[in-house]
């Protein structure tokens, strides 16, 4: 069985290499049947410089879609063959412009009748295929633009994570978790306040005694997140004293804290969820917009620390 038929999907980064590897042999052979002394992995940096009068290497860079120290390199290779030559740019010193040489511009009648055949060769051969191959190109690299594939792979992996997190209530057994996790989250960033401690020493009595409730992120049977959601009143309701475990943040568990902490806020009949948070705290606030909370200005924060207040309209 083939490698990558074996292996599948995953490989497709190797196997784009293989056709690529295949393909690159094949130019070279190509370049030769028509005298043209070119590596074929400069071509699109050519064929720019044949478009233009000069140009800089900056936009040959833009043009082609290729990092400036791949096409800075290649000017060079082909400067030291004659090809081409770079000059300071008369309006802008710090700009080197880029030409081709007479001797450059000798290779192009050569390029030109190669690439006539080459074009109609890979037209024939796009139409022997059952899907075309050049539009499927142009379809992946757009939509990798829109979410390359690092984002993807790591959207997949947090919805893998996802299998192995339950919510669940607090018991009391979960108060020294409830205290410790917010413990550290709090001293990473700020100071541990008089108000803090008084939540947090007593969760029992100051929150879920007072109509408000907690609820606990347990990772592969550890507990790693919490959140609260405190009673104001009987329409305002605050979540507070969110916190994940350094070593199970990555994995969406601050969010389904959240979407937890809320739902449990409409199950008690709340109208609005409150946040007093802090700006320096982005991925927070980021997690807050993106659960539907908006930037208010509220009453006085008892928390030194506080300087954006947020609410959610149920």
């Amino acid at each position: 069985m083939d490698f990558y038929q074996q292996v599948g999907k995953m490989a497709i980064g190797s196997r784009l290499r293989r056709l690529s590897d295949t393909m690159s042999a094949n130019a070279e052979n190509i370049y030769q049947l028509y005298g043209v002394d070119l590596e074929p992995r400069w071509f699109p940096i050519f064929k720019t410089l044949s478009l233009h009068e000069s140009i800089s290497i900056t936009g040959i860079a833009e043009i082609i879609g290729q990092p400036h120290p791949v096409v800075s390199q290649a000017i060079k290779e082909m400067t030291k063959l004659g090809w081409v030559k770079t000059a300071k740019s008369k309006s802008d010193g710090r700009v080197n412009l880029v030409r081709l040489s007479k001797t450059g511009k000798k290779l192009l009648p050569g390029l030109d009748e190669q690439c006539i055949d080459v074009a109609q060769a890979i037209k024939d051969l796009l139409s022997e295929m059952q899907y075309d191959l050049w539009k499927s190109i142009e379809e992946a690299e757009f939509l990798l633009k829109q979410k390359d594939l690092f984002a993807r792979v790591l959207e997949q992996q947090k919805l893998r994570e996802r299998q192995y997190v339950d919510i669940i209530d607090f018991q009391p057994k979960h108060a020294e978790d409830f205290k410790q996790l917010n413990i550290a989250w709090i001293k990473k960033y700020f100071t541990v306040e008089p108000t803090d401690l008084k939540t947090l020493d007593h969760p029992q009595k100051n929150v879920i005694k007072l109509g408000g409730t907690i609820v606990m992120a347990q990772y592969k049977n550890k507990i790693v997140g919490t959140c609260a959601l405190v009673k104001i009143n009987d329409d305002d309701y605050e979540l507070a004293k969110m916190a994940v475990a350094p070593e199970a943040q990555g994995k969406s568990i601050g969010r389904l804290l959240g979407e937890a902490t809320i739902e449990k806020a409409r199950a008690c009949g709340a109208k609005r969820v409150l946040i007093q948070s802090n700006t320096a705290l982005e991925a927070a606030i980021n997690l807050y917009y993106k659960l539907g909370f908006q930037k208010i200005v509220g009453e006085p924060s008892p928390y030194e620390k506080c300087n954006i207040q947020m609410e959610l309209v149920l």
